[in-house]
């Protein structure tokens, strides 16, 4: 009998630079799932890659001083480097640079446009370069692109487009006819709402303001718009061809049953790719998941934020599994969930040193300590032990339900509820207290039976999310692979068989604030590294100022003032009060610097002050001079304060 198939991608992910955990997190997640469908038997077949087209590659290439080619090459072979070290199991990884892509790509858009689905226009919107899209002003969000949140410019450019609304209306039955299409389900009423029942504008497939990316081989002078190019990686990873000469392995694995995205790009899976397979004549994927986002504290990650967190940086301090184990049970079915270094420590030191570790250690410690190794089932049972066979029996079917909707951190939750009866089993049995009474050495080894026999359960169970931790597992308990079906089954650990001598720590304690000190030598020496060697003192240009006479120069009257006062305007988010002696005068200067300095922080410093200003009132307050100031770049703002102690009043000249 053939296994039953299971085709499940990731979104791939962009070349523009190297993966933070929070896209490292998706490629966790899918292959989760897909060890998940191997263990239950099922022909899994699990596609990633990198989507290496578009115009922000041509100008991060640009920056860097390579060709383009070059630059994608070093960044997808990093992308593959970082999955490689989270475990993940893909059999097939894409580029879209790969020549076989590249043609279909072509052919895709000459069929499409040979049919009438693509037609030549112009486009004039306002475009976001690192989201590859355009956008109308009531799209906008504050102005501003509402997927990124970064600012748009203004482009007109001729441009291919594709007429989405032709195929609209069918697009609403099926994600109508079909509940389990779109999830979760508020991002489906997402798309429906806010794009389908609006009304779908056609869509820019083309774009020539760059080079970057595959040509329309029709019409050169155009590049297919990296979403045409991007999403078709679905179908040309697994061998379609346009002109119906498709592989086995497509009509085998397609349609797709899930793609893994983030709910970021939701839209171009839900809408734009269904359309353009409609419009192939192909059947939709069964499924598409838009999952949160994993953010560091409180915010999105961003380099320009300084808040990214890496895999690779994670694994050097907690391992692969650890990193694993917390993408994946922190993270909500629905809502974004949030990474910080201190959270890492907490769940590593709680859950696997504490709830796993320390279980598996003193389990096997005990067995060695009372019966040399020896775990030996003796069939002297008590009430107690019921519970725990119950636990582990009922685990399999419980984990299988919350994988079934893709609740993968509840499916790890109920693995760990089995831990955590198995350690409450040991408090409920007091095996160090039956070693005592020799009467009672067979009740002793079933105890340490059922301990070694749930704990394998709980492991093999445990393989899909952390698989080289079920792996030492299995090792130190001596404990024979077992398949999906026996893991209802409880007492299928070999009789009289021997464990480890010497357990292993599966996840040794961490000290928080040795962490912490470890993370901030470890983000100073990145900041070291990123200076440049013979960097020049950054400068900045500002528009110049109708030029001045000496004589009027010479009204302007500059003194030192020490602020002896500061405190907040109360009706102002920008404003700070200060009152400040200049000789034996003290004036109330109000100053828009509350955003870099505090009242308190003012108190003290010696000043610059444009002494002679007209007054005026700000925010409702008097201000009888100016504090001068420096802005740089970023719009941070220094005081302008003399190299020298000098005597409040002491004149600027």
């Amino acid at each position: 009998m053939d296994k039953k198939k299971y085709y499940i991608t990731t979104a791939i992910a962009y070349t523009s630079g190297k993966p933070h955990i929070g896209n490292t997190y998706e490629a966790v997640l899918a292959d989760s799932i897909a060890r998940f469908k191997r263990q239950q038997g099922y022909d899994v077949f699990f596609q990633t890659g990198t989507d290496e087209h578009g115009q922000k590659i041509e100008l991060k290439a640009e920056e860097a001083g390579v060709s383009c080619k070059e630059f994608v090459d070093q960044v997808s072979g990093e992308i593959k480097n970082i999955w490689d070290l989270m475990g993940t199991s893909y059999d097939k990884f894409i580029r879209t640079t790969d020549d076989y892509h590249e043609k279909q790509v072509q052919k895709i858009f000459k069929k499409l446009y040979d049919q009438g689905d693509i037609y030549k226009g112009y486009y004039e919107g306002l475009y976001c370069t690192p989201c590859e899209s355009f956008f109308t002003e009531s799209q906008l969000v504050d102005g501003k692109c509402p997927d990124c949140g970064r600012p748009v410019t203004p482009a007109k450019e001729e441009a291919y487009f594709f007429r989405m609304s032709k195929y609209a209306p069918k697009l609403i039955e099926y994600i109508n006819e079909h509940p389990e299409f779109i999830q979760p389900v508020s991002r489906k009423n997402e798309m429906m709402n806010n794009f389908l029942l609006p009304g779908l504008q056609d869509l820019c497939v083309s774009r020539t303001s760059f080079k970057w990316g595959i040509p329309v081989d029709f019409d050169p002078k155009h590049v297919v718009y990296v979403w045409l190019d991007a999403l078709t990686n679905y179908i040309t990873g697994i061998g379609y061809d346009c002109d119906g000469n498709s592989t086995e392995q497509f009509e085998k694995y397609w349609p797709a049953d899930l793609h893994l995205i983030g709910k970021d790009i939701i839209r171009f899976h839900t809408i734009y790719w269904p359309i353009f397979l409609m419009a192939l004549g192909l059947p939709l994927p069964k499924q598409v998941f838009g999952h949160p986002w994993l953010l560091q504290g409180d915010g999105k990650m961003s380099k320009s934020k300084g808040n990214v967190l890496y895999a690779d940086q994670l694994v050097d301090f907690f391992g692969v599994d650890a990193v694993r184990y917390f993408v994946l049970h922190e993270m909500p079915f629905e809502n974004d969930g949030v990474i910080t270094w201190e959270l890492m420590v907490e769940r590593l030191n709680s859950e696997l040193a504490n709830t796993l570790g320390n279980l598996v250690n003193r389990t096997i410690s005990m067995s060695n300590k009372y019966f040399g190794g020896v775990v030996k089932s003796t069939g002297v049972t008590e009430p107690v032990d019921d519970e725990l066979k119950a636990v582990a029996q009922g685990t399999k079917a419980k984990v299988e339900a919350k994988m079934e909707d893709l609740r993968v951190a509840d499916a790890i939750t109920e693995i760990f509820t089995l831990f955590k009866r198995c350690n409450k089993y040991i408090d409920e049995t007091m095996p160090w207290v039956l070693a005592k009474d020799e009467e009672k050495k067979d009740r002793l080894a079933e105890v340490l039976y059922n301990l070694v026999e749930g704990i394998c359960i709980g492991a093999t169970l445990l393989e899909s999310f952390m698989p080289g931790t079920t792996e030492k597992i299995l090792a130190q308990l001596n404990a024979p692979k077992r398949t999906y079906e026996e893991l209802d089954s409880f007492g299928l650990y070999p009789s009289e068989n021997k464990v480890t001598e010497k357990p292993e720590i599966l996840f040794a304690r961490l000290d928080v604030k040795e962490v912490m000190e470890k993370v901030e030598a470890m983000r100073a020496q990145e900041a070291k590294e990123q200076e440049p060697e013979d960097a020049e003192d950054p400068v900045v240009d500002i528009e110049a100022k109708p030029e001045v006479t000496f004589e009027d120069f010479m009204k302007m009257q500059f003194q030192v003032g020490e602020i002896i006062a500061c405190e907040e305007v109360k009706k102002s988010k920008k404003l700070l009060c200060s009152q400040v002696k200049i000789g034996s005068q003290v004036k109330q200067i109000v100053s828009g610097i509350k955003s870099n300095y505090k009242p308190e922080d003012m108190v003290g410093k010696k000043v610059m002050v444009l002494v002679n200003l007209k007054p005026a009132k700000l925010a409702g307050v008097l201000s009888e001079g100016m504090i001068l100031c420096a802005e740089g770049l970023d719009g941070e703002l220094s005081l302008m304060t003399p190299d020298k102690d000098m005597p409040a009043g002491a004149e600027i000249c």
